[in-house]
């Protein structure tokens, strides 16, 4: 059997203590499957003492994890440290520098130098791989790449959270609002101490930006997904929606519009309904799931663990079996200039449905003004539910017919300013087929 591949692990913590589990635990099959072992000789992470209920004894230590990248007995560097710039993008240009290999679960570094370190593993004859950076162990990456690579990908869009995911259905089945959620969701873990990455919508625009890239055969633009999060949901929101059959969900959507030569790219993270009977409605708890409809495959789907030791370890490991069989593929499908840079695509004139909730005060006329400011942006209703006090406030929901985005703007625009309203009204795209 040829020699083995040799690999440096940077970061201990959940995901990469998972690495060493699963090459250890599976180290015959692995060889057999790669064509030589993979061998982890050399760890590094921030505290060298801390108890990670893995033996590391096996393993050089390097208290500087920069060096990784230039060490002599290091084929392949694993980056698990984390954050878009600092150490973890050092050790990435390091790596690569040194004409190594480098794979990494690190979403936000790629999302904003991607093309960047994409550039210099072409340079360098390299693999750059990432495959874990987007829903955990689901093979998305893999299969936009190289299973779907003959079609043209029309849209992509999915579950990319898995912390979002578990609090509304969390929510969803037991009528509870979102602070409680969250701090249950923090208590078994799904959560983090300062949650305001996943919650916020940043970590799924993230994924989304990655996912766009390789779908479209585009340069990544983070900075211009349009991105909303979940905390504005209440429980009866959520109740609403049930009755309208519909489950709120946080969706990532990309796809382009217009045509080769001037095309545009939309991109957005934001909570939608989604009716009952579409394949998103049933991915419940921390699962991520993926949707890529393609020209002549059509509707494929991807789902399965979006995080965790376990299945974004395989992520890790199965990208490394690539690199041990001598792959080295572009990173976005395609060489750096080759994909085109696509300006963000207007959205006043998508047509969708929407549910359109507003706070308001409690007194004669109030829903009067609301209908008239949709009837003269041209919004027509679909249905509108007024529901009962939550404290000095009454709820009103509505969903609207399908017409402009443009549309729904220019009525809230008209209300802006309102001391009818006593919080800004929340509006949630209507997912269609």
């Amino acid at each position: 059997m040829a020699e083995p591949l040799k690999i440096a692990l940077a970061g201990l913590g959940t995901v990469g203590v998972g690495v060493i589990r699963l090459v250890e635990a599976n180290a015959q099959l692995i060889a057999r499957r790669a064509g030589r072992p993979i061998q982890i000789t050399v760890v590094s992470a921030r505290d060298r003492n801390k108890a990670r209920g893995v033996d590391l004894s096996p393993y050089a230590w390097e208290d500087d994890m920069v060096i990784l990248g230039e060490r002599t007995d290091v084929d392949v560097v694993v980056e698990m440290v984390g954050g878009s710039d600092g150490p973890a993008l050092a050790l990435a240009r390091t790596t690569i520098e040194a004409g190594k290999a480098l794979v990494t679960a690190n979403k936000a570094m790629i999302a904003h130098h991607g093309l960047e370190l994409a550039a210099k593993a072409e340079d360098k004859h390299v693999a750059l791989k990432f495959e874990a950076a987007v829903a955990g162990g689901i093979p998305v990456i893999k299969g936009l790449r190289e299973g779907a690579a003959a079609n043209e990908i029309e849209r992509v869009y999915g579950i990319l959270n898995g912390t979002c995911n578990f609090i509304l259905s969390t929510m969803e089945d037991t009528g509870r609002d979102f602070a409680d959620v969250l701090a249950e969701a923090q208590a078994r873990g799904f959560a983090e101490a300062d949650p305001a990455f996943d919650v916020e919508g940043t970590d799924a625009a993230h994924k989304l930006s990655i996912l766009a890239a390789i779908a479209f055969g585009s340069k990544i633009d983070f900075g211009a997904v349009d991105t909303a999060g979940i905390t504005r949901l209440r429980a009866a929101d959520i109740a609403q929606a049930a009755a309208l059959g519909y489950v709120i969900r946080l969706i990532g959507m990309a796809e382009t519009d217009g045509v080769d030569g001037n095309r545009t790219l939309f991109q957005r993270v934001q909570p939608h309904l989604v009716p009952v009977d579409h394949p998103l409605a049933h991915v419940d708890g921390a699962t991520n799931a993926v949707v890529a409809e393609g020209n002549f495959s059509g509707r494929l789907l991807f789902q399965g663990a979006g995080a965790g030791d376990g299945p974004t370890a395989s992520a890790v490991v199965a990208d490394l079996i690539d690199i041990a069989r001598g792959e080295v593929s572009h990173a976005f499908s395609m060489p750096v200039g080759e994909l085109e840079a696509l300006g963000p695509a207007e959205t006043g004139h998508r047509q969708s449905r929407a549910y359109v909730r507003f706070m308001v005060a409690d007194r004669p006329g109030v829903l009067a003004e609301i209908t008239a400011a949709l009837r003269d942006a041209g919004v027509s209703i679909e249905s509108l539910i007024q529901k009962g006090r939550s404290g000095d406030a009454v709820m009103v929901a509505m969903v609207t017919h399908e017409g402009p985005e443009s549309a729904v703007r220019k009525a809230l625009s008209l209300l802006e300013g309102s001391d009818s309203l006593t919080e800004p009204p929340l509006v949630l795209q209507i997912l269609g087929d």
